[in-house]
């Protein structure tokens, strides 16, 4: 393909993602494909000679497309937002067509430069401490890495080599390996599954504890099992509180757990992946109360800020800890050429030039953008909620931000009747959780398109199906619902048979 012809193809390619956009409304949100439908239109073989690219350009929509569930889509009201915006596509665009890679400063000055000034950009639009930012005084700084489960794992692997560093220093006749068989960690029930999964790959043992009646962590719940532990003879390293947990958006008290980690030198890492948006706007960060006590901070531009996935931020208090981690002792010590060494911040040894798409974000939106936009979703979650109880027949248990959790009034059967009949029908894309032993339906603000009307349109499907539910249940034979473990379409849950605790099994993913 030469310059011309990727002229060509590159405008084309631009062409499609706007008329795309334009049309999503009128796309169904959800696919009605089988499983297999994509491999058996596949050749097992791929083809000998290339192709022209309009024949694949054919095929995106005869193959792809039907089989999309369309996140962007008005209609999309499931897990959490994937960010996306022109300024994002054409900044990914760029990255990508530059093909730049970092390591050190030397590496791509330009690539590292940048990154170290969008990240102190994101920490002063968000209101973070000044001993985050890269150009403070102290240690502090903020790098892009993958993902928020990433960014856990960092965490959890930083408040591990802390915890043994500080144990060896005072008792030198341990070894490294006996001090991190004793090691433990802490989150909440609630919280996201990939904080499960970063402890098995820290292979220190999590602690799930059990949150209050607004699903949230409290300090006294951490305290206490800091103190059991402690007395067992175990060396607790590091919690994990959530600012926004994953079914409910519910906030966990991070100066209660603060104090307990301060007392206990616990590192306090602080997942705010979707809510940490949100801190953009002066009057939400009071939900970030005792952010002063934490050693590391995510939030994900590329779920509630307009930047095209992946880009994760996070903040380290002190990022010698996360040198401690991740630098590898080289056999010829160099000199830094440039002070930050963000390359030691981060598992992998290169990145992708993350920070140009966020720049473009940055600039072209500017604070006032990103706050507008993350105020309107509040206010279509708010008018959401507003709708479901101006109906008797529906309560709603909790609503955080973007996220409105509720369900109709009675035996759990009568949600999961609505829910199944909203699944068959394929209009809306929801999914359901368990709050306090209750079924409840999970409805999320994602898409940047969605505007009033589309909050309406959603409610009247609900409303149409509401009697259909209704009815359903009393000419049927009335069953308990059981807590189960997996989900069913578009939110419709599978009865395995299985009683277990929804909040220890069921977790609703999020795209990380």
């Amino acid at each position: 393909m030469d310059p011309d012809e990727f002229r060509e193809f590159g405008k084309a390619s631009v062409d499609y993602i706007a008329n795309y956009f334009k049309d999503l409304r009128k796309l169904p949100v959800i696919s009605s494909v089988e499983p297999g439908y994509l491999s058996a239109s596949l050749p097992e073989l791929p083809p000998r000679k290339g192709e022209k690219w309009q024949k694949v350009f054919t095929d995106v929509d005869k193959m792809i497309l039907p089989g999309l569930t369309h996140w962007h889509s008005p209609h999309f009201h499931a897990y959490f937002p994937t960010a996306n915006s022109y300024p994002g596509i054409v900044g990914e665009l760029m990255l990508s067509g530059l093909g730049c890679l970092s390591k050190d400063w030397e590496s791509n000055p330009a690539c590292v430069e940048l990154e170290v000034r969008v990240m102190d950009w994101l920490c002063k639009m968000l209101g973070l401490p000044e001993e985050f930012l890269n150009e403070s005084d102290g240690p502090g700084g903020g790098v892009i890495q993958n993902a928020a489960s990433e960014s856990t794992l960092v965490g959890l692997l930083c408040g591990r080599q802390r915890s043994v560093k500080t144990i060896l220093t005072k008792n030198p006749h341990l070894t490294p390996e006996e001090i991190r068989g004793k090691l433990v960690a802490y989150t909440s029930k609630e919280s996201n599954s990939s904080v499960e999964k970063a402890s098995l790959l820290a292979s220190v043992p999590m602690r799930l504890l059990p949150t209050d009646n607004q699903c949230r962590l409290r300090g006294s719940t951490l305290r206490e099992a800091v103190e059991k532990d402690k007395a067992a003879g175990l060396i607790p390293c590091c919690v994990v509180a959530s600012l926004g947990t994953t079914g409910t958006c519910a906030i966990d008290e991070l100066e209660e757990l603060g104090i307990v980690c301060r007392e206990n030198n616990i590192w306090l890492h602080v997942d705010a992946a979707y809510a940490g948006a949100a801190l953009v706007c002066p009057e939400y960060r009071h939900l970030m109360k005792g952010v002063e006590y934490t050693d590391s901070f995510n939030f994900n531009p590329h779920k509630w800020f307009l930047t095209n996935s992946d880009c994760s931020a996070m903040w380290f208090k002190n990022t010698k800890d996360a040198e401690e981690a991740f630098k590898v002792k080289s056999l010829i010590e160099q000199e830094p050429q440039y002070e930050y060494e963000i390359e030691h911040w981060q598992i992998p040894n290169c990145r992708r030039f993350r920070a140009l798409k966020l720049w473009f974000v940055l600039r072209i939106y500017g604070v006032q953008g990103i706050q507008k936009h993350i105020r309107h979703h509040v206010g279509l979650a708010k008018y959401f909620e507003k709708l479901v109880r101006s109906d008797d027949r529906y309560e709603v248990l909790i609503s955080c931000l973007g996220v409105v959790c509720f369900r109709l009034k009675g035996e759990d059967q009568l949600t999961q009747r609505l829910l199944d009949r909203i699944a068959e029908r394929k209009k809306l894309f929801i999914m359901p959780y368990y709050i306090q032993s209750k079924l409840v339906i999970r409805f999320v603000i994602c898409s940047r398109l969605t505007e009033k009307e589309d909050i309406d349109y959603a409610w009247n499907e609900i409303l149409s199906l509401t009697p259909v539910a209704k009815k359903e249940l009393t000419s049927a034979p009335i069953q308990k619902v059981r807590r189960t473990l997996a989900l069913k379409n578009a939110g419709s849950i599978v009865n395995k048979g299985i009683v277990a605790d929804i909040n220890d099994k069921l977790k609703v993913e999020l795209f990380l």
